[in-house]
């Protein structure tokens, strides 16, 4: 937690943007895993709730009225049979105090709350639920239907929120390094295990244990896999195999819940051959471009669509891809390759706020996505940077056999895509790098202050001394 002051000036920030009716921020509660005593463990606070009222504990309701000028925290204090069980915690009152929230209340009250907002004809806010029992407590609290409540949701909240949460404070940014610090930690443990035999789960039930001793969690299920052209490929119990690639996708939460989020692609057996060392490259170049590219006033778009340019024109000297570029791109054939966008805003969330609508985080006026275009439909960050975003950098080139195939037999881009040279690629996986990036006054930096080995000389070496 941080000091009473930060949600004080978080609350009293969103006030003015708001600017009327009475806000109510829904903390999460406890989920059973599968029966109503074993919940899923660590418990997980909601992002909005913890940003403004800073309390992680479950069952927790924030009430600000703006005009008149009253903050509540609303929750049932703990009984004695709990205690029992879980130990004590501090009171919903003292909760309260301590993020200088000058109400408490039991949970019963907050029907009585929105009641009175309701008759008076007052603006309730509130944001897109994701768990259903919340979307149950707003239809029980406001009459909104589950699949109404996305669309009732408040814009005005939900536009404060992104624009509060985006610019990350200085001591979110401390936070973030502290979670680059175990994220390292994971990535060069599992570059060090990487050798042939060696099982997939194995390497994550590792870093799974580094995330957990270090820090609150995964922020995320690790992806880590020898088929890193499945894009979220979930590790097995395969070992494994010399001469392929592994794609470990993975990144920790630090207790006070900010993230990080890395990718790394290594070969198992600590030497790139040559053709993986090609694509590699590509992948290594495009991920360099983003870091020169990346500073205040540039629109996020222009540097994913710079980095497609760049990795057309060298999959053009490959002969995987033909033709004029910026026909390629405007068809859209640059996505048989890289599927996704370059990357996403990142913070307490590792997709950060992706709950309140992905085009409401990335996106403004002045960029908005192609939903009818593949690969570009993936496009998560779009709008002009500002100093203190934190966004990922993660380009990839992946050959995915029932991509290949779907589009080779719809006859897709055949202008753009070498269809008899990408079948003998069909075996070769997938490649991501990925980091986390601060903008700058006049640029951009890494967050962290170890880097992951990422330029192939070095990962080969690193792996070499670990072997």
């Amino acid at each position: 937690m941080f000091s009473k002051e930060t949600y004080v000036n978080r609350r009293a920030e969103l006030k003015r943007l708001v600017k009327s009716g009475v806000i109510v921020l829904f903390g999460n509660n406890n989920s059973p895993s599968n029966y109503p005593n074993n919940g899923y463990s660590p418990f997980r606070q909601d992002s909005s709730f913890l940003y403004y009222f800073g309390q992680n504990r479950d069952g927790l309701v924030g009430v600000i009225d703006i005009d008149n000028d009253i903050e509540t925290l609303i929750g049932d204090d703990i009984s004695v049979e709990d205690i029992v069980w879980y130990g004590s915690v501090d009171s919903v009152h003292d909760m309260a105090t301590q993020v200088g929230v000058g109400n408490s209340a039991p949970m019963r009250s907050l029907k009585t709350i929105c009641n009175d907002a309701l008759r008076l004809k007052r603006k309730i806010h509130f944001l897109p639920p994701y768990r259903h029992d919340i979307m149950i407590q707003i239809f029980d609290l406001l009459g909104i239907h589950p699949n109404q409540q996305k669309e009732s949701a408040s814009m005005d909240l939900i536009n404060a929120v992104v624009k509060q949460r985006s610019t990350k404070e200085p001591q979110e940014i401390e936070e973030l390094e502290r979670a680059a610090v175990i994220g390292h930690k994971m990535h060069t443990t599992a570059m060090r295990m990487c050798k042939p035999g060696v099982i997939e789960q194995h390497i994550a039930g590792q870093m799974k244990g580094i995330a957990h001793g270090l820090g609150a969690m995964e922020s995320f299920a690790t992806i880590l896999s020898q088929h890193g052209e499945i894009l979220h490929g979930a590790p097995s119990l395969n070992p494994l195999e010399d001469g392929k690639l592994l794609l470990v996708d993975a990144g920790a939460e630090t207790v006070n819940n900010y993230c990080s989020d890395n990718t790394r692609t290594m070969p198992i057996n600590g030497k790139f051959s040559q053709r993986q060392l090609e694509i590699y490259s590509i992948v290594e170049e495009c991920h360099d471009y983003a870091l020169q590219a990346a500073k205040p006033g540039v629109k996020y778009w222009d540097v994913h669509f710079g980095v497609c340019r760049l990795m057309t024109n060298r999959l053009k000297e490959l002969g995987l891809m033909k033709g004029d570029t910026e026909e390629a791109l405007q068809a859209g054939a640059h996505a048989m390759f890289m599927v996704h966008g370059l990357g996403h805003m990142m913070g307490m969330d590792v997709h950060d706020m992706e709950n309140l609508d992905q085009i409401n985080v990335g996106f403004d006026e002045e960029t908005r996505p192609r939903l009818d275009q593949f690969g570009t439909n993936c496009l998560r960050m779009g709008r002009r940077l500002q100093e203190g975003f934190v966004v990922t950098d993660e380009p990839g080139i992946y050959f995915i056999p029932a991509l290949i195939d779907d589009w080779k037999a719809k006859g897709l881009h055949k202008d753009f895509i070498n269809y008899d040279l990408l079948e003998t690629y069909k075996d070769f996986g997938g490649i991501r790098i990925e980091d986390d990036i601060l903008i700058t006054k006049d640029g951009c930096r890494f967050i962290g202050k170890d880097l992951i080995p990422y330029h192939p000389k070095d990962v080969e070496d690193f792996m070499k001394s670990n072997a």
